[in-house]
C-alpha cells in the first residue's frame, strides 16, 4: 500500500535517501506514474528505464504494487512513446527530421547520427530490427523513427515493438522484484548506485545539449 512506503528503509539504520525518494514516488503514484515516467523515458532520454521498473518492480516485492500490473503499465507507457517517435519518422520524412534534429535537437539530444545510426540497423535487419532495438541502449529510443520513415504498416510495428518492449521491462522489474529479497544486505550500496546512474545520465544529457552544433539547412544534409 502506497502507505507502507517506509517499510523499505534498513533495519540497521543506514540512509538511502535517493532510493528511498524514487520508491516513495512510483508506491504513490501507482502504475499510472509508472506508465507516465516510461513514456517519458522513450522521450526525455536523461530519464532512465534502468532505474524506473527495477524500482517499479521493488514496489510490487514489497506488496505496494501487482507485478503485472507494474510490467502492463510500463510497457505501456514505452509503446506509446514509441509510436510517437514511429509518427515522427512517418509524418517528417528522412531528409526533413535529419534537418530538423540538426538544428533544433539540442533538447532531445537528437542528431542526425543518431537517426543515421538506427535508420541503419533498421535497414540490415528489417522488422526483426524493432524488436532488437528495444532492448539495445543507444538504438531503443530511436528504432521507431526508421520504421515510420519506411511507412512500416503500423500492426506490424506495433507488435514488434511490443515484444521487445514487454520483454525489456518485465527484465528490469523483475531484477527490483529479486532485489527486495536481499534489500538489507544492499542497504549500502543501493542508493550510490541509483544517485550515480541518475547523476551520469544528467551529466551525458547536459554535455550533449552543451556540445550540440546546429547544422545550417543548406548544409550536407540534402
Amino acid at each position: 500500500m502506497p502507505g507502507d512506503v517506509c517499510r523499505a528503509t534498513p533495519a540497521n539504520g543506514s540512509s538511502r535517501p535517493m532510493f528511498e525518494t524514487i520508491l516513495t514516488i512510483i508506491a504513490v503514484t501507482g502504475i499510472l506514474g509508472i506508465a507516465l515516467l516510461m513514456f517519458a523515458e522513450n522521450v526525455f532520454p536523461p530519464i532512465p528505464s534502468e532505474i524506473i521498473m527495477p524500482m517499479a518492480g521493488f514496489a510490487a516485492a514489497r506488496g505496494d504494487l501487482n507485478f503485472v500490473a507494474v510490467v502492463l503499465a510500463g510497457s505501456f507507457g514505452a509503446l506509446l512513446g514509441a509510436l510517437l517517435w514511429y509518427g515522427v519518422g512517418h509524418w517528417f520524412g528522412a531528409i526533413r527530421l535529419r534537418r530538423w534534429a540538426a538544428s533544433h535537437g539540442r533538447w532531445l539530444t537528437m542528431t542526425p547520427e543518431d537517426i543515421d545510426r538506427a535508420t541503419g540497423f533498421f535497414a540490415q535487419r528489417g522488422g526483426p530490427a524493432v524488436l532488437l532495438g528495444r532492448l539495445l541502449p543507444g538504438i531503443r529510443t530511436y528504432i521507431s523513427i526508421p520504421a515510420g520513415m519506411a511507412r512500416m504498416r503500423l500492426v506490424t510495428f506495433t507488435l514488434w515493438t511490443s515484444v521487445g518492449t514487454v520483454i525489456w521491462t518485465w527484465f528490469l522489474a523483475y531484477v527490483g522484484f529479486r532485489l527486495q529479497e536481499h534489500s538489507a544486505a544492499l542497504s549500502d550500496w543501493l542508493d550510490p548506485i541509483t544517485t550515480g546512474i541518475l547523476t551520469l545520465g544528467l551529466a551525458i544529457y547536459l554535455y550533449r545539449v552543451v556540445t550540440f552544433r546546429s547544422v545550417p539547412a543548406s548544409g550536407p544534409l540534402t
